[in-house]
């Protein structure tokens, strides 16, 4: 297929989502009680999904027969290709299974992987859906909140080790983390793998945000560190971050070891959810394919957004800090020494008072009170009016 490759984008275009089913924006009154805010939450991007990947999609519902169909070796040969040139990976073809998306796969690896009853390791404050992927289907949670000491995230190793039980079967892994933005060193992943082997835990390892790392930093895949280290370790990755591909619900699930894969391709065979997104493939194929340089240009425009954050807080408003930002474009701001007496008082003066939509950080779990989840995917004036919002409401509360 012959693709027009897009060699500059225009990442400060405006482009209109109200009313077009977009949870992001239509569902603002329902979940917000408003409809007048600026929605920087949901983790999708504002930005025009890549030309290429557009041109490829409509040159296929050209045919007007979207029928029964199937993933190509060249949707494989993609994803490969990819993770080799962009990260060092050499995934095996027999590695690969589908999900239609990083969450289901949670989901149906712990379903598949472990039993009613078994223990299973969260380190929070985390993506929200990895405590339903355990408490929906009767394991037990255990939590390992990371350590947050002068700005930084960290594992808690000693924790860790003090609370694996024997019936202890598996960790999940955020990495790059989601919501704190940390990209895990080489030594920081091989500590936390020489532990969970030397328990017998298996590590689920939510890497969707590998793409989405802000050099200096470099994302390592898990399962590179050791080959022993690979066979212990499933892997959920997808192009859906990447390149705004969220609403075609397509993911890949990288399994070395082979009785692990089929157990978890027995069960996406029971729930018949193997056969998969049409369109998701063919998109995900053309980014893998064509995508290189449009993310070199994603990289450096969410850079510029995150330091444009940072300056307009350090100047209008002191006591809201952003975490330091090293993967996926959500930043992690800090309220707790900004004057509001409660986690809940926040909240009411986000919506009601600034007029904007953020993820709150309770939702995140253990850690999570007293911050608040921005998504920078958004062209910069959309970032300079939300934030004027926010200090024009900021001033205006505390002056009352």
């Amino acid at each position: 297929m012959q693709i027009c490759l897009t060699m500059s984008h225009n990442f400060d275009e405006i482009i209109p989502r109200l009313n077009t089913a977009c949870y992001k924006y239509d569902k603002l009154n329902a979940l917000f009680g408003s409809e007048d805010l600026i929605p920087l939450w949901v983790a999708d991007m504002d930005f025009h999904t890549p030309d290429f990947v557009v041109e490829a999609i409509k040159k296929r519902a050209s045919h007007e027969i979207y029928g029964y169909t199937f993933r190509p070796t060249s949707y494989e040969d993609a994803v490969i290709g990819w993770y080799k040139q962009r990260h060092g990976w050499e995934i095996k073809r027999e590695w690969l299974a589908f999900s239609p998306g990083v969450v289901p796969a949670l989901n149906m690896l712990v379903m598949s992987l472990t039993e009613p009853g078994d223990e299973i390791i969260v380190q929070p404050p985390v993506y929200a859906p990895f405590f339903g992927a355990v408490n929906d289907h009767q394991r037990k949670l255990v939590l390992n909140p990371l350590l947050c000491a002068k700005g930084h995230y960290a594992f808690d190793f000693q924790q860790l080790e003090k609370i694996i039980s024997v019936r202890t079967r598996m960790l999940i892994l955020c990495s790059p983390h989601n919501p704190v933005g940390r990209v895990w060193s080489r030594q920081e992943l091989n500590r936390l793998a020489e532990i969970c082997m030397r328990n017998n835990l298996l590590i689920l390892s939510d890497e969707i945000h590998c793409d989405l790392v802000l050099p200096p930093n470099r994302h390592v895949p898990v399962a590179t560190l050791s080959d022993e280290i690979a066979k212990n370790t499933i892997t959920t990755i997808s192009a859906s971050k990447t390149f705004n591909l969220a609403g075609l619900a397509t993911a890949s699930v990288v399994i070395p070891d082979p009785g692990l894969k089929v157990k978890y391709e027995q069960l996406l065979a029971k729930l018949h959810l193997g056969m998969g997104n049409l369109f998701g493939a063919l998109a995900a194929e053309a980014a893998y394919n064509h995508g290189n340089e449009w993310l070199d240009q994603l990289l450096d425009y969410l850079s510029q957004n995150f330091d444009f954050i940072c300056n307009y807080l350090a100047q209008h408003l002191p006591a809201i800090k952003a975490f330091p930002l090293e993967g996926t474009y959500l930043a992690w701001l800090d309220f707790r020494r900004a004057g509001f007496s409660s986690h809940t008082e926040l909240k009411t003066f986000m919506v009601q008072h600034a007029g904007i939509a953020l993820s709150e950080g309770d939702t995140f779990g253990m850690g999570g009170d007293g911050f608040m989840r921005l998504n920078l995917a958004c062209p910069r004036a959309t970032l300079e009016k939300a934030l004027a919002r926010l200090r024009n409401a900021y001033v205006a509360y505390f002056s009352a």
